[in-house]
């Protein structure tokens, strides 16, 4: 049986630029984008550098703007063992779009990346996680369109994404004898509350390295569950320009993003991680993933 030290999670990057995300559409919307200087390719290199040290594989969420702008980039991410995967193509949020331009989109995308990589794409994340209750018609549309698993549920209660009452770990969905994998971002279950979310994007940068390390042991030894770890290139970037956007979204996107680096580095030390096809055992391709394991010096919860 798994004791929990052994769990192999996953990690994650949602491959998009800083002017991109949905928090500053109103300020900076999809037509003005070619007016912005991309800072994506080096800051994915600092991630994939990052990741080379500690042996280890990730699940590259490519959105395709950015997928067909950079080709060299996402064939450099196949290319040193990453699996690549569709954020869609323009970070439109799901409400956005209509069924029928939604399977439009995964489908173009799908078979854009596939031709650039030669290698199969199983996987999708919407942007900014907006399959809500609103949206779930889209996870079907992703199963009928060749997509193994999503990863765009997030179990929480939040101001712009979330269904707070969703199993908090990979689980199978089946529509009509097809199966989709949903592996939600990780959250903790403490004392009766709302699920606390743990482990990404802006909640690995607000935590304090402590407490997401705490949270993602929890996870593997009392839950016996993989966690899944997700950030984003610009969050390795803390000289990038800043968009005069509510107090609110340039709080949760500036703060302490000269210290994702380091607290992304500990995770890396101290825990196993490999692509998302490899922890849900989709794999059908060479790449293996994974590094060497936790220190067996770390405590149990």
């Amino acid at each position: 049986m798994m004791n929990g030290k052994n769990i192999l999670n996953a990690l994650s990057v949602d491959v998009e630029d800083y002017f991109q995300v949905s928090a500053f559409s109103a300020k900076i919307p999809l037509s003005s984008w070619d007016q912005y200087d991309c800072r994506v390719e080096q800051n994915t290199s600092k991630l994939l550098e990052l990741f080379q040290r500690h042996e280890c594989q990730a699940t590259f969420f490519i959105l395709g703007w950015i997928a067909k702008r950079y080709p060299k980039l996402v064939q450099a991410i196949c290319r040193q063992g990453h699996e690549v995967a569709s954020h869609g193509h323009s970070h439109q949020t799901l409400d956005r779009f209509t069924p029928a331009t939604f399977r439009d989109e995964i489908r173009s995308e799908k078979a854009f990346l596939e031709d650039l990589t030669q290698e199969p794409v199983l996987g999708y994340r919407a942007p900014s996680f907006s399959i809500t209750r609103r949206t779930t018609w889209a996870l079907e549309i992703l199963c009928e369109e060749g997509y193994r698993y999503d990863s765009s549920v997030f179990p929480v209660y939040h101001d712009r994404y979330g269904i707070p009452d969703a199993p908090r770990f990979p689980h199978d969905i089946v529509f009509n004898g097809r199966t989709l994998r949903e592996f939600p971002p990780s959250t903790l279950a403490l004392f009766g509350l709302p699920n606390i979310p743990i482990g990404g994007g802006g909640y690995l940068r607000l935590y304090p390295s402590w407490l997401t390390q705490w949270g993602v042991r929890r996870i593997n030894r009392r839950e016996l569950q993989p966690a899944i770890v997700y950030l984003h290139p610009w969050e390795v970037d803390p000289d990038q320009p800043r968009v005069p956007a509510s107090w609110l979204s340039r709080w949760r996107h500036y703060m302490n993003l000269g210290k994702t680096a380091d607290r992304l580095e500990r995770l890396l030390t101290e825990f196993r991680f490999a692509p998302i096809r490899n922890v849900l055992g989709l794999s059908s391709t060479r790449h293996q993933g994974g590094h060497r394991p936790m220190p067996v010096s770390a405590s149990p919860v």
